[in-house]
């Protein structure tokens, strides 16, 4: 899959994850295969007025090349300023976000709000287009309303500006996450488009991912909340789409992941900040494990990477002796 001048190694594609798809994370999605990875959503305003904690997001390593930097905002001005930033950082691709429907994004005229507003979403594509040499891409969900017809005005819109490719969520504003994404929507956008089109939503196995490639004849597939604590799923995407076994789960490969995902968090913040975040984070990754609740309730607690090993180590030990005995 090819977009802009930036050729993917495969069409299977990490979405903007708010408040998860930070570095470490992206790498493990690299490590399984993931054709292109995206950053969570970054402030154009937090960029341009000089956020510490906003730059943090934009931090890169040569191994989750290629990289696609999502901004959000709604002032071209600004989008333009914050977009050769992103550029000038080294990021690859260059991703607009006109799908978050949090409620703090949408009041400041950003997000998902942009779809009310095409004028403005006008205005920002042909800023940021100006501004920046690297591929220009857009997510979008299906518009405010059932029917499709705001994603449809806003796609035909972006690509005369420029962009050079898509993703479309299709769900509308008011859904969120709930309900079904109406995959129809993708298949009539792709009819409208000479551009890419990405599909996304409700992809949670690799089935869904060859099914909605094949019934919607969209170019590649983006994969958000299934990926969570589970990035082997993008193996088994592209060894189904390749015709091969999917792999299985190996619980000690699973372990060794989680501890690289630990330890590239501690190097990424620090080692206090990093153990906090795992308090939440490394119970992802043992969803759906037999006896896990234990486990869950005691990474609470951590303080510091001896804590949070020894507790990885001894949940391992027990899994591995019970798969041996069986």
């Amino acid at each position: 899959m090819q977009i802009g001048n930036v050729v993917l190694k495969n069409n299977v594609i990490l979405a903007p994850l708010a408040g998860i798809g930070n570095l470490p994370f992206r790498l493990l999605a690299k490590e399984a295969g993931c054709g292109l990875v995206c950053s969570e959503m970054v402030s154009a305003n937090g960029l341009v007025y000089g956020s510490a904690k906003t730059a943090q997001l934009l931090e890169s390593l040569p191994a989750e090349k290629p990289l696609s930097v999502q901004i959000f905002g709604a002032d071209p001005e600004i989008m333009a300023r914050a977009a050769a930033m992103v550029a000038a950082g080294g990021a690859d691709i260059l991703d607009i976000n006109l799908g978050c429907a949090v409620k703090k994004v949408v009041k400041t005229g950003a997000g998902v709000a942009l779809m009310r507003t095409p004028a403005t979403a006008e205005k920002i594509f042909k800023a940021v287009r100006a501004a920046i040499q690297i591929p220009l891409t857009i997510k979008i969900r299906s518009g405010w309303e059932h029917g499709g017809a705001q994603a449809f005005h806003m796609a035909a819109l972006a690509q005369d500006c420029g962009v050079d490719a898509i993703a479309l969520h299709p769900r509308t504003a008011a859904q969120g996450f709930g309900g079904k994404a109406d995959w129809s929507l993708i298949a009539a956008l792709k009819e409208r488009l000479a551009i890419p089109l990405i599909g996304n939503g409700d992809i949670k196995t690799a089935a869904d991912a060859e099914q909605m490639l094949r019934t919607t004849g969209c170019d590649g597939v983006m994969i958000g909340r299934a990926a969570i604590g589970n990035p082997l799923l993008f193996s088994q995407i592209l060894a189904r789409l390749a015709g091969r076994p999917e792999p299985e789960l190996d619980v000690e490969r699973h372990f060794d992941m989680i501890i690289r995902f630990l330890d590239a968090s501690i190097a990424y913040y620090d080692e206090a900040h990093a153990c906090r975040i795992m308090r939440s984070r490394l119970t992802w990754f043992v969803k759906g494990f037999a006896h896990s609740s234990a486990f869950r309730e005691a990474v609470k607690q951590i303080t510091c990477r001896v804590e949070a090993v020894t507790l990885i180590e001894a949940f391992r030990r027990r899994l591995t002796e019970k798969l041996v005995k069986v």
